[in-house]
């Protein structure tokens, strides 16, 4: 029997032999006396001078066109919470490295410490001048939620909050394509979400952009289902309006158990805990039960339970169960297009367009119940992803550089390093 490798111990051996993930290099080479003299003084005052003349031209002689800063204070990590932002790091690193590799994107890992919203704020618009976009990365809720929305309205450069956005378009195309296996409309099913932190509030949110009745939709936390008559509606209005604009629109039949809010459901997706979905609930699911247990790194019901009770579509956030739902999935490619493109702007539209070009991939290569999405190493995925968000900005008057579909996905092909 192959023994499964010890992924945690390999992390450490290859973060200790390669000292982290990410370098800077020189786009240029130096070969003499000279070409220092043109990099740097006396040549280089003429860049700073045309670009003081003319901002704008930030972007065709200086790194931005290009380059996005990955920021986050390291109070929401993976499945490890409040690390801190040097913890982070790594996991920070390894976004980089996946922007890199898939979408061929310069992503700059800054964690930075503080808890305090005006702060975080500050310090991403202080330094965002010098970048072509911000992705917000591991940040607890609901200080990411007020973070992003002050970002979004405040900065020159589009925004992103990867654990909302990204989360939810990869787990959009997932259901895109697990409900036409079932032969089920997603927008007319009965959903359940275990959770309702960012991911959870974020596809509730991208849901209903896509159509879904938010009425449908039951949502829970640890105290059980949101709805409007909860003993503390007034505690959660204070402290997540988020999750209290969820709580007014969800759940119409007001359904106060989460056992009960299973029956007849078509659909459950956690993003929450391990052992968050019980079995016996998945039994009082509608036929063909989809069942999304994403939390990482322990599902909320391993797959082999959930088939057990009656699952017929499960999913994970794992890579070492199949159908995988990653943001990995969308990310890369996605930026990839807003750069492109020169997007001033990236909202829930624009997720969704990511996750119908994903959807649409898998249903190319052929869906089944053990394949709704891509994986990460099908890297043809991603100039197809960038293409459709960058169409999608020039369509909807948000782009820059207002070329067609076939050039974004040339430009998307070669930055990426595919033939």
């Amino acid at each position: 029997m192959n023994k499964k490798p010890d992924y945690s111990e390999l992390a450490i051996e290859y973060s200790r032999k390669h000292h982290g993930k990410i370098e800077l290099k020189p786009t240029a080479r130096i070969r003499s006396l000279k070409d220092f003299s043109i990099v740097y003084t006396p040549g280089v005052a003429a860049v700073s001078t045309a670009i003081s003349t003319d901002p704008n031209l930030s972007w065709e002689l200086t790194w931005r066109q290009n380059t996005i800063f990955i920021v986050t204070n390291g109070t929401r990590v993976l499945g490890l919470g409040d690390i801190g932002p040097l913890a982070s790091l790594p996991v920070m690193e390894g976004k980089s490295l996946i922007y890199k590799e898939l979408g061929g994107v310069n992503a700059v890992p800054i964690p930075i410490e503080t808890k305090e919203v005006d702060e975080f704020v500050n310090v991403v618009k202080n330094i965002s001048v010098t970048s072509g976009g911000i992705h917000l990365e591991d940040i607890e809720s609901p200080f990411c939620f007020e973070v992003l929305e002050r970002l979004q309205n405040e900065l020159k450069v589009p925004v992103w909050h990867d654990d909302e956005q990204g989360t939810a378009a990869a787990a959009l195309a997932g259901l895109i394509n697990a409900t036409k296996i079932v032969e089920k409309d997603l927008r007319k099913s009965r959903i359940v979400m275990i959770g309702a932190g960012a991911a959870n509030i974020a596809l509730f949110k991208t849901l209903e952009e896509y159509g879904v009745d938010p009425g449908n939709i039951i949502i829970g936390d640890s105290k059980g289902p949101l709805y409007s008559s909860r003993d503390d509606v007034e505690v959660i209005k204070t402290a997540n309006r988020w999750k209290y604009e969820i709580m007014k629109k969800s759940n119409k039949d007001s359904i106060m158990t989460a056992e009960k809010s299973f029956d007849g459901a078509d659909i459950v997706v956690g993003f929450s805990r391990a052992g968050a979905i019980k079995p016996e609930w998945i039994k009082r699911m509608s036929t063909k039960p989809i069942v999304f247990a994403d939390a990482n790194p322990e599902p909320e019901i391993l797959p082999s339970e959930a088939y057990k009770a009656g699952a017929f579509i499960v999913s994970t956030g794992r890579s070492d169960f199949p159908n995988q739902i990653n943001n990995s999935l969308i990310f890369p490619g996605l930026f990839r297009g807003i750069l492109d493109s020169r997007a001033r702007k990236i909202d829930y539209l624009t997720a969704i367009v990511a996750a119908k070009e994903l959807a649409v991939f898998a249903q190319e290569k052929g869906i089944n119940e053990k394949y709704i999405v891509p994986n990460m190493s099908e890297k043809e995925l991603y100039p197809r992803i960038a293409s459709a968000v960058a169409e999608d900005a020039v369509k909807r008057g948000l782009a820059d550089l207002k070329e067609n579909k076939e050039y974004f996905y040339n430009k998307a092909k070669k930055s990426i390093g595919l033939k």
